[in-house]
């Protein structure tokens, strides 16, 4: 039976982050995937120009139209920008009994330009962390979550995660692709305990859609029927390299974006 993943995103007019690289991760990794575009961006590897909201009406067709006729295994969900569309995307998740939901709280593009509106914060953690397998913020993510500062080290990540899986979520990967030293360090964290993730900190600027590069491809894993560790662990592997591939491509003048296809070309 075909491995089939569906991204419910934001689409990157630029290429490298959202919905596009969601889908050139599921491609690359073995899975079929499918979309439902929350918002629609003006972006390139400089920033994001302007955003345009898909109406939560539309998003919720876009849901049944997709669940009522695919066999989907997994789905990952990136940027929401506003209540509405949360609600809307809870809803459609209950709708169709959604299971194996990656939820990568997106709020700020690697440019720095915030693409979640700040009242959305509290009905991301109310709605979605309740219905998702995983959560996966980064560091500023998870600071921004709990209304904390951002965490500096190994026990400070390993508390916010902590009180994420208190706040609801199920599973937490508190990613420290934002940190500082030679390793890059994640911390798989559940309530049954802890998994370190370590792999080499890649100097390059190339570095647009990482965060939806790895939840993509952790949703992908779900999505073959891996369990979550693995899914976990083979997507840190699978991101890692495409970052380290990433200066064989030559895309835009600012942060370009990760080699998805690293393997093929």
């Amino acid at each position: 039976m075909t491995a089939i993943a569906v991204t419910i995103a934001g689409s990157d007019s630029g290429g490298g982050a959202g919905i596009q690289a969601d889908l050139k991760t599921f491609s690359a990794l073995g899975v079929y995937g499918a979309s439902v575009i929350t918002a629609l961006t003006a972006q390139n590897t400089l920033g994001v120009q302007a955003i345009h909201d898909v109406p939560a009406e539309f998003i919720a067709a876009q849901i049944d139209s997709v669940f009522s006729d695919l066999a989907v295994s997994a789905t990952k969900i990136g940027m929401l920008s506003r209540v509405p569309v949360i609600e809307a995307v809870a809803s459609g998740l209950d709708r169709h009994r959604v299971a194996n939901v990656v939820l990568d709280p997106v709020m700020v593009a690697t440019s720095g330009d915030r693409l979640l509106n700040p009242d959305a914060i509290s009905a991301l953690r109310r709605l979605l962390f309740p219905r998702a397998a995983i959560v996966t913020p980064n560091l500023l993510e998870a600071a921004a979550l709990l209304d904390q500062p951002v965490a500096m080290s190994e026990d400070d990540m390993l508390a916010q995660g902590q009180r994420l899986i208190g706040e609801g979520a199920r599973a937490v990967l508190m990613k420290g692709g934002h940190g500082t030293g030679d390793t890059s360090l994640d911390l798989l964290v559940t309530p049954e305990g802890l998994i370190r993730l370590e792999a080499p900190r890649i100097d390059t600027p190339n570095t647009h859609g990482t965060g939806c590069t790895l939840s993509s491809a952790i949703a992908a894993g779900l999505a073959k029927g891996f369990p979550l560790g693995q899914a976990v662990s083979e997507a840190k592997d699978y991101v890692t390299a495409a970052i380290a591939a990433s200066n064989r491509l030559s895309v835009g003048s600012g942060h370009g974006p990760t080699h998805h296809f690293h393997a093929w070309w």
